[in-house]
């Protein structure tokens, strides 16, 4: 094979890997690499004023799309930026192949201006980081952090590039990237014991994380939550695990305190968790929160979670929807007539439930707020047909009345614990789904981490709409800190002032306009209705700023 130079054979690597959009901020040391790009056909460089802007927009590409997405950051200094942002991939498992250069290996020796130990800062937040050396194995190395990214549990990786292993002749053969199958199934004695230690259960459970979404097991969940008649609780969940609507689904268990999640599943004499780890909150019970005596079944094919906190009585490592599928059919077959009869009557109750939930929600006055009106005029102008990246935190209950989960790939929520993703998620999903419609939510203190990426919307004509939920301050902190109160019986006082954001006042609207996104602000009710129609009909992105 005819030798060409590292940098272009690196570009036709990614385009054989179907990598042909990166996300980036350019440097320096990555000249000669991005001069390769802006020549490259059939591949597009999405610009971001920052790295943890560029990460963002590449993980809500990620999710958009269900596979990876390439990532360019600027040495040392870059990674430094984005690694914020890359903990929300980690921690959501989001298959990024994260690329940085450096000045090159002859430089190594002399500690020179931006030189930095690349690998050893983006392990931590990373399942795998290396750096290519030898111009022999630049293509196997990007194969091979492919491959990682993809295989489940999935995650970011990194590969350092330095400059002049780039600039040599290479001759490596340009291949796909092997995807490793993981549908792995159960054995039947696995499955059987796992249908034994559930079928019996008088107050079951389930609980889900984003593993059920990834092996697309939504229906398979269904039929066994149905079989058992099992409330079914989120867990470090992000994506639709289950609709909104169906009966059973009892919503998010906490991610801040342990004592909630606590209350949501130590009655439970079952406990099926699938798909995700327990517990993820800040502040998680040390103790097991299962009552004592009740049988857990742990399935994930991440072994790593299983058990990782609390005990479990059986865990499986095992593709999601080919576990719950198996287990489906023996719980079919094994459930006798009063365990059918008893299940049937715990979903007939959740069923009637919801049936007067909807019925009351309907009836029930709109509560008249700016934020309110615009949702509700939201979701009647577009009967519910749009993609919404969440990151509206405290208003996010208020989101997601109006606009619920009910279809996988049409809600994305933040993750990770950090601010930042609501509006760069919205760019990266939009570019991924260009035909929907995507809106993102953020709150005033979340969106100025990363209000940049509406630059990069209107430079690369990205038609996302972005929705600031103003309160004007941290609210989520007030709300955090009143709990810490409570548990160490403090009296309530004035929240700290280093959660408020009123003063100077912000003008969101006026901030879009310079970055090129159109924008209003709105502050009454009438305002709203008008609000909606205006982001709608505008042609690119669009912003509105909703005071609360």
């Amino acid at each position: 094979m005819e030798a060409t130079p590292g940098r272009e054979r690196l570009i036709e690597q990614f385009k054989a890997d179907g990598l042909n959009v990166m996300f980036g901020n350019p440097g320096t040391v990555e000249q000669g690499f991005l001069d390769a790009v802006d020549a490259a056909e059939d591949f597009h460089y999405v610009l971001a004023l920052q790295e943890t802007v560029a990460a963002g927009i590449a993980d809500g590409y990620a999710r958009a799309t269900g596979g990876a997405a390439l990532l360019q950051l600027h040495s040392g200094v870059g990674l430094g930026n984005g690694i914020g942002m890359l903990y929300q991939s980690l921690r959501g498992h989001t298959p990024l192949v994260v690329v940085a250069g450096d000045a090159g290996v002859r430089y190594d020796a002399m500690d020179a201006q931006m030189a930095s130990d690349l690998v050893a800062m983006a392990k931590p937040v990373t399942k795998y980081a290396t750096r290519v050396t030898d111009r022999h194995s630049v293509l196997r190395t990007v194969r091979r952090a492919v491959k990682i990214a993809l295989t489940p549990p999935r995650g970011p990786v990194f590969v350092a590039l330095p400059m002049d292993v780039l600039d040599e002749l290479n001759s490596e053969p340009v291949l796909p990237s092997t995807q490793v199958l993981t549908d792995v199934s159960p054995s039947p004695a696995s499955v059987g014991r796992a249908a034994e230690l559930l079928a019996s259960a008088e107050r079951p459970i389930v609980l889900v994380g984003d593993g059920v979404s990834l092996s697309g097991a939504q229906n398979e969940l269904v039929a066994v939550a149905e079989l058992l008649g099992a409330d079914v609780y989120e867990v470090d969940s992000s994506e639709v695990n289950i609709a909104a609507s169906h009966p059973l689904r009892r919503g998010q268990t906490g991610h801040m305190f342990g004592p909630h999640s606590k209350e949501l599943v130590g009655d439970a004499d079952g406990v099926l968790i699938v798909g995700t780890y327990v517990f993820p909150e800040v502040f998680p019970e040390l103790e097991s929160p299962f009552r004592a005596g009740a049988k857990v079944v742990h399935i994930d094919l991440n072994a790593y979670e299983i058990a990782k906190n609390h005990p479990v009585d059986l865990g499986l490592a095992a593709d999601p929807k080919q576990a719950l599928r198996a287990l489906a059919g023996v719980l079919e077959r094994r459930l006798g007539p009063q365990q059918r009869a008893a299940a049937a009557a715990r979903l007939d109750v959740r069923t009637r439930e919801r049936v007067r939930e909807v019925r009351e929600a309907r009836s029930a006055p709109d509560d008249g707020t700016p934020m309110a009106v615009f949702l509700k005029t939201l979701a009647e102008r577009t009967g519910g047909d749009l993609i919404v990246f969440d990151e509206a935190l405290t208003t996010s209950p208020l989101v997601t009345r109006y606009l619920p989960a009910e279809r996988p790939g049409d809600y994305h929520l933040t993750r990770g614990g950090s601010l930042g993703v609501g509006f760069p998620g919205a760019v990266g999903a939009k570019l991924a789904r260009p035909e929907r419609l995507v809106v993102g939510f953020a709150g005033d203190g979340g969106s100025m981490y990363t209000y940049q990426a509406l630059w990069t919307a209107a430079r690369h004509g990205i038609d996302a709409k972005f929705v600031v939920c103003n309160n004007r301050k941290y609210r989520l902190l007030d709300d955090n800190i009143a709990q810490y109160w409570r548990e160490r019986d403090i009296p309530e006082h004035g929240f700290p002032h280093s959660f408020d954001l009123s003063h100077p006042e912000i003008d969101f609207a006026g901030l879009a306009r310079s970055l090129g996104v159109g924008g209003m602000r709105v502050e009454k009710p009438d305002e709203a209705v008008a609000a909606v129609g205006r982001m709608l009909s505008h042609p690119g992105p669009f912003l509105v700023d909703i005071q609360i």
